[in-house]
């Protein structure tokens, strides 16, 4: 007789090897990603988060300052030694949109949506180094491993989709921090991002080995096995999610390919993305990806933005922006404009952010340095206002002299959208009640609808 541990290595070892996304999918609890109530009826159902790593520029995209053309005229001096030459941006500034919103001409389509735009010029964090401050906007904190926003939010909501993941993960190549961005660490791992690099297999081991009807009867005789060793060993919620997972990955193998199939998109649609007909990677192929990961039920998508052109930490040359810019401006705004003609923006939050911002004075021969203390944000659809701006920044964008917004009061707020009290949405490990927020943040009402 062919015990189930023979049986498993017989299957793994042939035509039908179980995709290695399996390992990222355990879980502790008897259904981790059953559908589940927030604390109270939120205006949004989803996350679309936006990620452009490197550091980018506020007072390049939308916190123009023209004050430092003043400052660098009259010879003001700043920075960390005092006597750093201020630098003014390449770019000018104009209004857009029916508010009237102010935003430089390096990102022209995106400063487009205006109106459906929430910009929060007063964002602040508590890091100043790359690895530090990604791991902060991600996970609350700058010292220790913590699990993911997209984390939190699948523990909290669970998944309208057991045929995919609940939090999805594009990403060409690794940020800073690596794939602790998107760690569940504590937290079932069930709730681990996974990760869709693009290409003709996105997800590693997601095509199938074998016949479909073959992989069926596979899998039948393995979960006959999976419910005999269940019996024998009683309740154990570990190992029953451990099988639900294998169930999870198995329905990827189905659906997944779907979303990925943009064969039939309309001309117009991959027109307004920015996106040519057969492209299988990319952000605007991302940021599409995206859109119909949101149709089918995937709480939490994340993009971040490594592509070909490297990343927003421009040194030495703010000029590099421009390609970084180009890359993903049509991309958004395409985004933006696709969700709201399908009715989707008002249930999908959309977050556009960074790390951190860059430094109103000069670095190197014409960039800027990395800057924790001031720095811009987005957000638009989901319950927040659109056509505003909050926060302030002084004359050069140094300094929050108004409503100055951390990173665990954005989370916080993210979270109140989604429905969810964020000093309630715990759970205990190490024998203590842990937190997106930690032990800090508030919901900031004024940027609520």
């Amino acid at each position: 007789m062919m015990h189930r541990r023979q049986m498993i290595r017989s299957l793994t070892a042939g035509s039908t090897m179980l995709p290695a996304i399996v390992t990222d999918l355990l879980a502790a609890t008897q259904d981790p990603l059953a559908p589940r109530a927030p604390h109270f009826t939120g205006k949004a159902k989803r996350v679309i988060f936006l990620f452009m790593t490197g550091g980018v520029s506020h007072v390049d995209t939308f916190d123009p300052k023209v004050g430092l053309k003043t400052a660098l005229d009259k010879g003001v001096k700043g920075g960390r030694r005092s006597d750093q030459t201020f630098l003014p941006s390449t770019w000018g500034s104009r209004r857009f949109g029916r508010s009237g919103l102010e935003s430089t001409d390096l990102m022209p389509e995106t400063a487009s949506c205006a109106d459906e735009l929430c910009v929060v010029r007063s964002m602040h964090g508590d890091h100043n180094d790359h690895f530090q401050a990604t791991m902060g906007i991600h996970t609350g904190s700058v010292t220790v491993k913590r699990p993911s926003i997209g984390s939190w939010v699948s523990y909290g909501l669970g998944t309208e989709n057991r045929n995919l993941p609940s939090f999805v993960v594009l990403a060409p190549h690794l940020p800073y921090a690596g794939s602790q961005v998107w760690s569940s660490d504590f937290l079932p791992g069930a709730h681990n991002g996974t990760r869709v690099t693009g290409g003709p297999e996105p997800v590693a081991d997601l095509n199938r080995r074998a016949p479909a009807k073959l992989q069926d009867l596979e899998m039948d005789l393995l979960a006959r096995y999976n419910r005999m060793h269940q019996q024998e060993r009683g309740a154990d919620p570990a190992l029953a999610a451990r099988v639900k997972s294998f169930e999870t990955a198995y329905g990827m193998q189905s659906e997944m390919p779907t979303v990925f199939d943009l064969s039939r998109e309309s001309g117009a649609t991959l027109k307004m993305y920015g996106l040519e007909r057969g492209a299988n990677t990319g952000f605007a192929w991302q940021c599409l990806v995206a859109r119909r990961m949101a149709e089918r039920g995937v709480r939490f998508i994340e993009l971040i933005d490594t592509g070909s052109s490297g990343n927003w930490d421009v040194h030495g040359e703010i000029d590099a922006m421009i390609p970084l810019a180009r890359n993903v401006d049509r991309a958004i705004a395409g985004l933006l404009q696709d969700l709201r003609s399908r009715g989707m923006l008002d249930e999908t939050l959309v977050v556009w952010t960074t790390e951190f911002g860059r430094s109103p004075w000069l670095s190197g021969k014409h960039g800027r340095e990395h800057y924790n203390k001031a720095y811009s944000t987005w957000v638009a659809g989901g319950g927040f206002k659109g056509g505003m701006t909050y926060g302030r920044t002084d004359e050069v964008g140094a300094k929050i002299v108004e409503n100055p917004v951390h990173v665990h009061d954005l989370q916080a707020t993210l979270l109140h959208c989604l429905g969810f009290d964020h000093t309630r949405l715990t759970f205990r490990h190490a024998g203590r009640d842990f937190r997106l927020t930690d032990v800090h943040g508030h919901v900031v009402k004024d940027l609520l609808a």
